[in-house]
């Protein structure tokens, strides 16, 4: 049996709206990101015990694991009204960004247009940004809640 499913073109809009002294000075950014042929979408229970919610390789994708290459899109919204979860981001050099999301709030990582996950970050501490481009794919997402547990909405599209 061959799929009916056709790839599509991912709209992403990002609005600030914000009013001072009676002007506009918010905007609007929209970008799209073509040949997206797969979404997972889910939401996530987070204890306060470090857990991985997703691993990326060139294999295979199956339910929480992404092909790297093929990754373009990811947001993490933190569905809590008081509490902030840590996410990790580790790439096969075992460097590590954690990153504080807050009540509420959301983290969008948009991929490399061409490698998806492929290369994107390095976490070399002191690393001149200018020229220090060792850049080494993304290898896991871990995810941890400041206290109790917080539900978080993971959204990944992929080519």
């Amino acid at each position: 049996m061959a799929t009916t499913l056709t790839a599509a073109t991912m709209t992403v809009t990002i609005t600030e709206s914000l009013t001072l002294n009676g002007k506009n000075q918010g905007g609007t950014t929209i970008s799209s990101i073509a040949s997206i042929a797969e979404i997972s979408q889910r939401i996530l229970t987070i204890t306060t015990n470090e857990a991985t919610i997703a691993t990326f390789s060139g294999a295979v994708a199956s339910s929480g694991h992404y092909n790297d290459s093929a990754v373009r899109y990811m947001r993490f919204t933190n569905k809590d009204d008081t509490n902030f979860i840590t996410l990790t981001f580790t790439n096969e050099d075992n460097d590590e960004v954690a990153i504080k999301l807050d009540a509420g709030n959301s983290f969008i990582w948009s991929a490399d247009n061409d490698g998806g996950m492929v290369d994107v970050f390095n976490a070399t501490e002191n690393a001149d940004s200018a020229t220090h481009t060792a850049f080494s794919p993304l290898t896991a997402i871990t995810a941890d809640a400041e206290s109790g547990t917080i539900d978080i909405e993971m959204f990944v599209a992929t080519t």
